[in-house]
């Protein structure tokens, strides 16, 4: 028997509109698109993309793009058109910016009572600080995540923009767009998310919350299980100025980190009591200083004492399970990461490279059934003698 073929990931036939900005909703918006979603981002005339050249933009793969100014006179109508054949909207402006714009859920779901309103902010759509402004360290110090990284005797340590924009926000929203459209799909009902910053960053410290209040965690930070201040779950600098990550929690675990470190566990002192955790770092401090990284990598690779190297972005690329598992993967000229999740029947891949702003006009337009969009010809008039615009015409000539 032949088995039924594939879908194109597990949100095939989902409509998306993604308002551009930056940030956490363009990552929203790739997630989406890399599980099958039809992406549309609605660019702006003029707008460049935050330091990255938008052929290089991953953020932005998988994705349909048109151009819409929303302050001309039609801009709205055709964002509202785009929402009446749409699942999902996604937008990541300030507060009460896109009812100004004449986009907002009111606006929206006038026209598609179904419609899945999701909004991605920092600080949330009330509150005292709604209407300010805000970036990831802002929203992540406030939530108290920042201040648990880092050591006890210097500044907290900056995870680039991934605690906040990506974890707390990112996929938060997209967990929330999901749940609502299935709630959606069986009431015929539509809804507005509101996912911020400070709440999923907030919630990603449940654990830590609970440890903190049965009097497990100090609230401080490198002094805890796992925040660096336990010598065994912990990073140390090898000879030649490289990283290795301990995390050998478990007491078989440690056992074999200990004895692969070349030390006597006889001769340590008790794992289990806090009081000797500082001269316990330093014994294994030193022995990490005796070899280079890729030395000791060597050791403790393909072993269960739970130890790796610290790798670079480009390094990461290349380690031989993330290979094997295609991890990070080289399509449309960019190495970049592959799709996550991984679904056995309904696969995600790689569609699209990066969406050049109004690349697709005449596409969506035709697709969605849309005459609006600025210069897409009613749907049904033929394309230009030269077949359809490429990516590269449409962003020259504007259309």
């Amino acid at each position: 028997m032949t088995p039924p073929p594939r879908r194109a990931g597990p949100l095939a036939g989902v409509r998306v509109v993604e308002l551009a900005g930056i940030g956490p909703a363009p990552f929203a918006g790739m997630l989406l698109g890399d599980l099958g979603a039809d992406v549309v981002r609605v660019d702006r005339p003029g707008a460049t993309a935050l330091g990255v050249e938008p052929a290089r933009d991953v953020t932005h793969r998988n994705k349909r793009s048109v151009l819409v100014d929303l302050k001309s006179a039609d801009g709205p109508g055709t964002v509202r058109d785009l929402a009446a054949r749409a699942d999902i909207l996604i937008e990541g402006y300030r507060p009460g910016v896109a009812e100004r714009l004449g986009v907002g859920p009111q606006e929206c779901r006038a026209v598609n009572p179904a419609l899945v309103y999701g909004r991605m902010t920092g600080w949330g759509q009330d509150g005292p600080l709604a209407p300010r402004a805000g970036h990831d360290i802002g929203y992540i110090a406030t939530a108290g995540a920042l201040g648990m990284i880092g050591a006890p005797d210097g500044p907290p340590a900056i995870p680039a923009n991934l605690l906040g924009d990506y974890a707390g926000g990112s996929l938060y929203l997209v967990v929330g767009v999901l749940a609502a459209l299935l709630t959606a799909r069986v009431t015929g009902a539509g809804q507005v998310v509101d996912a911020a910053i400070v709440d999923g960053t907030a919630h990603l410290t449940a654990i830590v919350q609970g440890m903190l209040a049965s009097g497990s965690w100090q609230d401080g930070r490198g002094r805890n299980l796992l925040d660096g201040g336990c010598p065994y779950y912990a990073v140390y600098e090898t000879r030649d100025g490289g990283w290795m990550a301990v995390g050998a929690l478990e007491p078989q675990f440690y056992a074999e980190f200990v004895r692969l470190l070349g030390l006597d566990a006889d001769d340590l002192p008790d794992r289990a009591d806090p009081r000797g955790w500082p001269r316990l770092r330093d014994r294994f401090a030193a022995r990490f200083r005796t070899a280079d990284r890729d030395a000791w990598t060597s050791v403790f690779e393909g072993t269960d004492a739970c130890v790796a190297p610290v790798l670079s972005l480009r390094e990461a690329a290349r380690h031989s399970h993330l290979r094997h598992r295609r991890t990070f993967t080289e399509e449309h000229g960019l190495v970049q990461p592959g799709v996550a999740p991984r679904f056995s029947a309904t696969p995600g891949a790689l569609r699209r490279p990066p969406a050049l702003p109004g690349a697709h006009q005449y596409e969506v337009a035709k697709d969605w059934r849309i005459p609006a969009l600025t210069g897409a010809p009613h749907p049904g008039t033929p394309a230009p003698a030269s077949g359809t615009p490429t990516p590269e015409a449409l962003t020259e000539d504007g259309r």
